[in-house]
């Protein structure tokens, strides 16, 4: 496998394209679609995907489609890896597309109220354990938990005609194909009033299980150092060979220490930032 050519600092932008052209439906996907229309980042990402197959690629047209303008930024992975799905047609963008749906229970007259959505990411809220380690599939259980909002955050119920307590929760009502989580490592730090980065272990699952899905981990993109000087790369595991490579830059490596040892069932990492599973 080959590395990317980027301007500036974009590692952000990397580390999701070699995740993209590493997940073969979407890559066959993109190849079929990118003659069809040219309002979208199929074409860009077609000839990106062609390149990287024979050698080291250059990203400077599609990060030019993106709007990049200061490459020596640094930004968010989880946010362009959205943007390029929302900007691909969405017959390559579908596997990564789930469905929501919230639900309302008003307390008082047990009346409801769905409200679906879809979403590319899942976003886990990761606590500042003190020397504990996260664990993500508690992370998992915790978002689809019902809340109980009350006081100031009371729901306003159609049937009672006015503000009262509710349980809010949300299911999934439709599995991706790809399930990517991400692990909110930002966080706003109200005494010092700027956003902080959590450095705690994560419990990352080899299998999950979700609404009756099982899901296979195959990437992860990794976030090292803090918010002005960090740096992303991404392990993934090939669908042709089966194993593990690093993805740094223009730099592509082989794992040598195996992910998973011998009967483990997860592994522990403090870089861990976007998760991608496959359906198995």
């Amino acid at each position: 496998y080959h590395g990317l050519n980027s301007p500036g600092l974009t590692c952000y932008l990397n580390s999701v394209l070699q995740v993209l052209f590493m997940t073969e439906d979407f890559r066959e996907a993109v190849k079929r679609c990118c003659r069809k229309d040219s309002t979208t980042i199929d074409s860009h990402l077609g000839k990106l995907f062609a390149d990287l197959q024979k050698s080291m690629a250059k990203t400077h047209h599609v990060t030019k489609k993106l709007g990049i303008t200061n490459v020596y930024e640094q930004r968010d992975a989880a946010e362009y890896f959205e943007k390029i799905l929302c900007l691909t047609s969405p017959e390559a963008s579908k596997i990564f597309k789930g469905e929501l749906n919230h639900k309302t229970t008003c307390l008082k007259c047990k009346a409801t109220n769905d409200s679906r959505s879809s979403f590319w990411i899942l976003p886990l809220a990761v606590k500042d354990l003190c020397r504990q380690t996260y664990s993500v599939e508690k992370g998992l259980k915790a978002f689809f938990k019902a809340e109980k909002v009350c006081g100031d955050n009371k729901m306003y119920c159609n049937r009672c005609n006015k503000k009262r307590d509710a349980d809010f929760g949300c299911e999934i009502t439709q599995n991706p194909e790809i399930l990517t989580l991400l692990l909110k490592r930002f966080s706003f730090d109200y005494k010092r009033r700027c956003y902080v980065k959590i450095y705690c272990k994560v419990d990352v699952p080899q299998t999950l299980h979700v609404e009756n899905c099982k899901y296979d981990l195959y990437a992860l993109v990794n976030h090292f150092g803090n918010l002005t000087g960090g740096h992303y790369t991404a392990q993934i595991k090939s669908f042709e060979t089966q194993l593990w490579y690093h993805f740094n830059d223009d730099i592509v490596e082989g794992v040598k220490q195996p992910l998973f040892g011998a009967g483990d069932k997860s592994l522990r990492s403090c870089t861990a930032y976007l998760l991608m599973y496959r359906k198995g």
